[in-house]
């Protein structure tokens, strides 16, 4: 890196969904821009190796295993940031999870349950337990929140996930709304297709669902994972000081036509 100072150097930022994929993208991206990571999925064994990878690389991280549908688990990532690092600057809240290939009145209401509760419970879980910890030490913070494309109209995915995602951009709005004066900043990306593992899998269930998802985009192609963590570091930077509120989009112009 040179003399260059890194976009969040010295920030301390907890990741969910850290362990494949968009999550694991930004830890390695945020720990090289000066961030001190903290890395929350369910899978602590590839947290582990994870964050042994960005030690390797001069980069500081600490593990927090658990659900962000679990507040306890949340709760513990917390202050697992705050008793490592000495407080919470920071949070990228990516987890998510969404299924594909069912009409509203054929899905399962058990899809429905997991995923309001991993998008939309998960967030405000996270939210509940950031917010406190970034007032504490009266020093503010950044938070954001991973939507999606579904979040701001119908992509075709499963219609409690387009609910779940519509509701992340509601709760990142809010949020914003009560904490701007306390000098907390909240946003939300509009995220399009990405090559995630859950995309991955998808479209090796439905192969056909590649072309599909990245047909109304102006650049057809999915994004690579880091493509969106670059977005969620730049909206956690002092760069982003003016933008709270907000559903920025990050979909190849999938929602400018």
């Amino acid at each position: 890196m040179g003399d260059r100072v890194g976009l969040l150097q010295d920030r301390t930022v907890l990741i969910t969904g850290s362990s494949s994929g968009i999550g694991a993208s930004a830890a390695r991206l945020f720990a090289g821009e000066g961030a001190a990571v903290v890395l929350m999925a369910r899978r602590e064994d590839r947290l582990a190796d994870l964050a042994e990878s960005i030690r390797a690389e001069g980069g500081r991280a600490a593990v927090a295993a658990g659900d962000v549908t679990v507040a306890a688990d949340v709760a513990r990532a917390v202050t697992t940031a705050v008793e490592t690092f000495g407080r919470l600057d920071a949070a990228f809240n990516n987890a998510g999870w969404g299924s594909i290939g069912t009409q509203l009145h054929e899905t399962d209401d058990g899809v429905f349950d997991q995923i309001m509760d991993v998008n939309v419970r998960g967030t405000w879980n996270c939210l509940k337990q950031q917010i406190p910890a970034m007032l504490a030490d009266g020093g503010g913070g950044a938070i954001v929140n991973t939507s999606s494309t579904a979040g701001g109209f119908a992509t075709g995915a499963v219609s409690p996930y387009v609910a779940a995602k519509h509701a992340v951009l509601g709760l990142t709005r809010a949020a914003a709304a009560e904490y701007g004066q306390r000098g907390i900043r909240i946003n939300a990306l509009m995220v399009g297709s990405t090559r995630t593992e859950l995309m991955e899998n998808a479209i090796r269930e439905v192969p056909q669902l590649e072309q599909a998802a990245v047909a109304r985009a102006i650049q057809p192609r999915l994004a690579d994972p880091v493509e969106i963590a670059r977005a969620a570091a730049w909206l956690l930077s002092d760069q982003a000081s003016f933008v709270t509120g907000g559903a920025v989009p990050v979909d190849g112009g999938c929602s400018a036509v």
